[in-house]
Formats: structure tokens, C-alpha cells, sequence
């Protein structure tokens, strides 16, 4: 009998244009590497510097101990998430790596794009919200690596939703 293996991407196109995606990166065997705030930071910088370089509107964004969320948008019709994500993987994970010795990312990363019925603010405050439910912290403003670079998030982090991912 054959074996199948399943699909993990859509078709390229489907990432490209001015769509609204979540992308969620883990650390290699879900390790705690960002727990170490220079590094915590040091992700932030590298993200918020490759959205603009890929044209991407960074609308929220958490770095976890051991995996970052971030809901971006293409600011162009000609816009492609794979490239972006790809270059901040190996980029982040060739300074990490000549670092430490070790591997930073797993090999996937998931995706969700966001369908019309779902608002950019819902998926934001879930993102914001992850280290409140993580027992982080007790409010998103006070996790020093949450932000947006669209949205007034401190104030509309402290709304509730009850949007959650299906990942594909």
C-alpha cells in the first residue's frame, strides 16, 4: 500500500497579495530559549525590522519562552508570506545557532489566514492574551514582548475574545 503523506502548505499563490495571516514559529523541542529576555528582544527587533523589509503590516505579535505568534498583512499585491517567514527563520536561527551551537526553529511553522468573518482586533487580543492565559502575567501590558506596530494594543489588549486558531 502507498504511502500518502499529508499536504502541510496550501498552494504558494494562496500567500501571496495583501491577505492577513497568524503565523505561530515553535523553538526546536519546545525549548525556553526566549525566557532569556535579551533574546526575547532581540526576536522582536529582527521581526519588526523583516516585516518592513517583506512589506508587512505587523498588526500583533508575542514572543513566548518557547514559540512567537504574529498576525501580519501584505501591504502589496505582490507580498509573499513563505519568502518572509523562511528569511526570518534562517536568519534568526543562523545568529542563534553561531551562538549556542543549537538548532532555534522546528522545520514547519503553522499558518492560519484569516477568513472575512474574522476581525484582525479578535485574533490580536488572542495573540496579546497568550501570556495572561500562559499565567505570564495578569494583564498583556505587562509582558514587555507583546505589540503592534497598527493597532493602540495596550488599550485594546484588555478586551476579551473568544476567537482561537484552527490550524490547518
Amino acid at each position: 500500500m502507498p504511502f500518502y503523506q499529508k499536504r502541510l502548505r496550501l498552494s504558494p499563490q494562496d500567500y501571496r497579495g495583501r491577505r492577513i495571516f497568524l503565523v505561530t514559529l515553535c523553538c526546536e523541542r519546545r525549548a525556553a530559549i526566549f525566557s532569556d529576555a535579551s533574546e526575547a528582544r532581540r526576536l522582536v527587533e529582527h521581526l519588526i525590522r523583516m516585516s518592513a523589509e517583506h512589506r508587512y503590516y505587523l498588526h500583533a505579535y508575542c514572543v513566548m519562552p518557547d514559540h512567537v505568534h504574529f498576525l501580519c498583512e501584505g501591504a502589496t499585491a505582490d507580498c509573499d508570506l513563505l519568502p518572509f517567514v523562511e528569511t526570518f527563520k534562517q536568519q534568526t536561527a543562523y545568529a542563534f545557532g553561531k551562538k549556542s551551537g543549537a538548532r532555534l526553529w522546528q522545520k514547519r511553522f503553522y499558518d492560519h489566514i484569516l477568513r472575512p468573518v474574522e476581525t484582525i482586533e479578535d485574533v490580536a487580543c488572542y495573540i496579546w492574551l497568550n501570556p495572561v492565559r500562559k499565567n505570564l502575567c495578569a494583564t498583556p501590558s505587562d509582558y514587555p514582548f507583546c505589540g503592534s506596530q497598527t493597532i493602540d494594543w495596550i488599550r485594546r489588549a484588555r478586551a476579551e475574545t473568544s476567537w482561537t486558531p484552527i490550524w490547518k
